[in-house]
């Protein structure tokens, strides 16, 4: 075979595989042209559209709450300390400032294992192809896919500095928990700003965008520990930290639960409330439209309905004794404790990172106990003393404890008390009477211990809280305050199987025949029986109505006289508005504007408004003028809160004179064997109404002499001390019709007979129903009730 037979041959060869090289080549380089124009702006990365969350606020501006399907909190380059960004950079591309956007030798890397063991795996991924492939690609792999991640990368490198990309990056990244951002992220899992975290947090936080759902410290604490412990050392390998705060770092342990968003107006029930309410109205696009939700709360009002609860509950478990630590430290624990070693701190921070937040009650472990001071440590307030009148209440089990104890410490006080978490729980809420307009809402002691709204949700016995109702039906029929009942004992005799039904008065006592008025005051509950009784049953459950109840959850028997309907304290207090604006019915309502992300009003509450200067003719329910329509016309409104207001002065509720007003009314409320405590009540002005109630969540007895007056009223007050402090002291403007007359104290007579001042007192009346001058007897007044019964049904 000569040269030139093989010569020609080879250079065919060669061309050929030059050929098919060009077009190989020009087939590469038109898809690699064709991706190119496929890839996004950069100015979209700077830009970016992060769906902007819901947020809520108070009427006066105070932010209540966030809520969106990605919680993210953007800042500068300049804000990242430093440690965040060495540890990023050590955890994903201690190269980044240097390499121009790809790691060539990782891919060279990723092919070799594809070619030798079949096996794809993420290869040469810098933190600016990583932001390429988070933000803009889609997480299928493919070769398509990473050709577009590199240009990307490449296109971001040319048209963005290193410190813009790598504030993108960090402003982005998904770490875990719907949190986006170092900075969101740094709030989710520990409850702090960027600048206050630890070494081990920020290395935490880092080694997250490995595996954000598997390496999480809330779910798998052992797997993020691990990988933290990676972090650091690279960190150490690179010279960021000394080996000293490496060392410190590795022994602190991994303890995260999730934080919510900060906020200016701790009003958690309220923001749930408007978050179920925009879920329902929008949807999913609730969460990432960008919408402003402003409520009708007051902030004043809120904060002072949050303090108001949470010292009537802390304060009711103190008169109910200490049951002991929550949690006690092992026995070498508590020696590292009482010796004071640095093994001692570390357990002492794993104890309390253990326990559960729960509002005005850091944990703290106890370091010393004497008889005169108990010293503790927290990790809010860190070491403190407990003086002696701090932990009195508690009595000799404050004694019993030792060093590595887990307590909880009250801060609602000038000085830190020996307190406990709340066993009983409690719900307050208060409107605008006027309009219904919701000024503060509390479904509980603490909504991240337990998001059930006791406002709305919880249905207890209201008692003696309903007897303004009972008496208000009795007033608009026939009757008046110096009507006279019996205050006897009443029987309903035995019926086939059923046990004879003999109820009594809270003291089991019997106080003969008494003024409509004084059996208000006292609560007498027999009265109440005999009241409801003399009116008709068919008659008060219709005029119950006109408070707003549904008249088919109300007992249709006489246990309705002493309070067994069911109700929430949002139906009760809207009852009491009703009295608190001059008797007409309202409907409470908490969200005032709904507005876009572009500021556009998209809702505007229009409530319905009491008008008590309005004719009686407009005020009849014109909803084009928004009115609210009158249900309790002026005469018997003025009669029942005037005898409520007499509660309030000398009667179950006399301690409200201690706030120093004229002008307030209201009723104590309590079921069987104090099973539940309430207080209801308002000012003249028509400010505020409010209610309040105390119970166990699975009834239970609260303890003997936990009334409405003792475990209730003093959270009303406390409220009322701040919700109507500078507004003027109101007035009740007695109604046309009626006549003020002089009537026997004893018996409701008119008082004819010259009789001395101490026997007589005044008594406004309408003018149609004036008493006669000698009061019926006993006897007769029986004789009527037993006449009356006939119309119960």
């Amino acid at each position: 075979m000569t040269y030139a037979s093989i010569k020609r041959p080879l250079l065919i060869g060669v061309a050929s595989i030059l050929f098919a090289s060009l077009v190989m080549g020009l087939v590469i380089w038109v898809k690699v042209e064709r991706l190119a124009a496929q890839l996004p702006s950069v100015q979209a990365l700077r830009d970016p559209d992060l769906g902007a969350p819901l947020r809520i606020f108070s009427a006066d501006g105070k932010l209540i709450g966030e809520f969106g399907a990605e919680k993210r909190s953007p800042i500068a380059y300049e804000q990242f300390p430093t440690r965040m960004v060495q540890a990023f950079l050590a955890a994903e591309d201690d190269q980044f400032f240097s390499h121009g956007g790809v790691d060539y030798l990782g891919l060279v890397r990723a092919a070799l294992k594809l070619a030798t063991t079949g096996e794809r795996r993420q290869g040469g991924s810098t933190i600016t192809m990583q932001l390429a492939r988070n933000v803009f690609l889609s997480p299928q792999k493919s070769y398509e896919r990473k050709i577009k991640e590199i240009l990307l990368a490449r296109k971001m490198e040319r048209e963005l500095t290193k410190k813009q990309i790598l504030e993108i990056y960090l402003n982005r990244i998904f770490l875990g928990n719907r949190s986006y951002g170092v900075a969101a992220a740094a709030q989710v899992y520990f409850g702090k700003s960027l600048p206050d975290l630890t070494l081990s947090e920020t290395a935490i936080l880092a080694s997250l965008p490995k595996s954000p759902s598997q390496i999480n410290p809330i779910n798998n604490p052992k797997r993020a520990q691990l990988r933290r412990d990676y972090v650091l050392h690279r960190m150490l390998a690179l010279k960021f930290v000394t080996p000293a705060e490496y060392t410190a770092a590795l022994a602190e342990p991994v303890a995260a639960h999730e934080h919510a968003t900060p906020v200016d107006l701790e009003a958690s029930y309220v923001g749930e409330m408007v978050r179920n309410t925009m879920f329902e109205k929008y949807g999913e696009d609730a969460y990432t439209a960008g919408y402003r939700v402003t409520t009708t709360v007051d902030s004043a009002r809120q904060l002072a309905a949050n303090s108001a609860l949470r010292k009537a509950l802390l304060d009711y478990e103190e008169r109910h004794g200490y049951p002991g630590p929550e949690a006690r430290a092992d026995e070498a624990t508590r020696d590292a404790i009482i010796h004071g070693t640095a093994e001692g701190d570390v357990a002492v921070t794993t104890l309390l990172k253990s326990r559960t937040p729960l509002a005005a009650l850091p944990a703290a472990v106890v370091l010393a106990v004497s008889p005169e001071q108990i010293r503790v440590y927290s990790l809010e307030r860190g070491q403190e003393a407990i003086e002696k009148a701090g932990f009195a209440w508690a009595g000799k089990k404050a004694l019993t404890l030792a060093p590595g104890d887990v307590i909880r410490v009250r801060t609602d006080t000038a000085k830190i008390k020996l307190s406990q978490p709340p066993q009983a729980q409690s719900a307050f809420v208060a409107l605008n009477p006027s309009d219904g307009a919701i000024l503060a809402l509390v479904g509980g002691y603490d909504f991240f211990a337990g998001k059930f709204n006791r406002v709305t949700q919880a249905r207890r016995q209201v008692g003696s809280g309903f007897k303004p109702f009972v008496y208000s039906a009795a007033l608009a029929k026939t009757f008046t305050p110096a009507s006279v009942f019996l205050d006897a004992p009443y029987v309903v005799e035995a019926v086939g199987a059923q046990k004879a039904w003999r109820p009594s008065n809270y003291d089991s006592d019997f106080k003969g025949p008494m003024r409509m008025r004084e059996a208000l005051v006292q609560s007498r509950n027999l009265v109440s029986i005999r009241v409801l009784e003399a009116t008709g049953m068919r008659y008060t459950l219709e005029y119950a109505q006109r408070f707003g109840f549904d008249i088919g959850r109300l007992p249709r028997n006489l246990t309705l006289a002493l309070g067994t309907a069911s109700l929430t304290p949002l139906e009760l207090v809207r009852g009491y508005a009703t009295l608190a604006n001059g008797g007409f019915l309202i409907d409470p309502y908490f969200i005032r504007r709904i507005e876009d992300a572009h500021g556009n009003v998209v809702m505007e509450a229009k409530p319905v408004k009491a008008c008590p200067e309005c004719p009686a003719e407009i005020t009849a329910g014109d909803v084009a003028a928004q009115l609210a329509p009158r249900t309790v016309d002026p005469q018997t409104r003025y009669m029942i809160t005037s005898m409520m207001h007499d509660v309030t002065v000398r009667g179950t509720a006399a301690a409200v004179k201690a706030l120093g007003r004229n002008d307030l009314a209201g009723k104590t409320g309590t079921t069987n064997d104090e099973t539940d405590a309430w207080f209801n009540g308002f000012n003249f002005g028509g400010t505020v109404v409010a209610s309040g109630w105390v119970g166990y969540d699975q009834p239970k007895p609260l303890g003997k002499g936990e009334v409405g007056g003792k475990a209730s009223l003093p959270m009303w007050m406390d409220f009322m001390r701040v919700a109507l402090k500078d507004v003027p002291e109101g007035t009740l403007p007695v109604p046309d019709g009626m006549v003020e007359l002089k009537v026997r104290r004893g018996n409701g007579a008119l008082n004819e007979n010259g009789e001395t001042v101490y026997s007589t007192i005044s008594e406004w009346i309408p003018q149609d129903r004036l008493p006669a001058p000698q009061q019926k007897d006993d006897a007769d007044v029986q004789n009527e009730a037993g006449e009356a019964a006939e119309e119960l049904f």
